[in-house]
């Protein structure tokens, strides 16, 4: 697989596992129920995605929460908390995903199906998140 089409895989997986954290979130269970429902298993970075954000939701919840100046986890849009989670066990957990990726890929998803304000705040959120995670100044 060359790289262009490894990015886009991945791509498609965040895209994919933004809709299952949605969807687990709509139906108020966990990441893992909603993986267990499907007929097919997706892709497995979508597993690892769901997975590992379901095993650190009180870790990525308090981070989140600490740089969300002015906000609480309840009242940002559930597409933008499911963006922050991902991008957030990305930036903590996953060190062999550039931290460029973790944040372009969740601002464009913010942008594509958000609020209008959602890719700004997204980028802000976990830039902020990066650069205590990762000691990195993405600005």
């Amino acid at each position: 697989m060359i790289r262009g089409e490894r990015a886009h895989t991945r791509r498609q997986a965040r895209e994919r596992a933004l809709s299952l954290l949605y969807e687990a979130e709509a139906k108020d269970c966990t990441p893992r129920a909603v993986l267990a429902e499907l007929p097919v298993e997706p892709d497995r970075f979508v597993c690892e995605l769901l997975e590992g954000v379901e095993d650190h939701a009180e870790e990525l919840d308090r981070l989140i929460s600490e740089h969300a100046r002015g906000w609480t986890l309840e009242r940002m849009p559930a597409v933008d908390r499911a963006l922050l989670r991902i991008g957030a066990f990305e930036l903590v957990h996953r060190p062999d995903i550039p931290t460029g990726a973790a944040i372009s890929e969740a601002v464009e998803l913010a942008r594509r199906f958000s609020t209008e304000d959602s890719s700004r705040f997204v980028n802000g959120m976990l830039s902020t998140i990066a650069a205590e995670a990762r000691g990195t100044d993405t600005a």
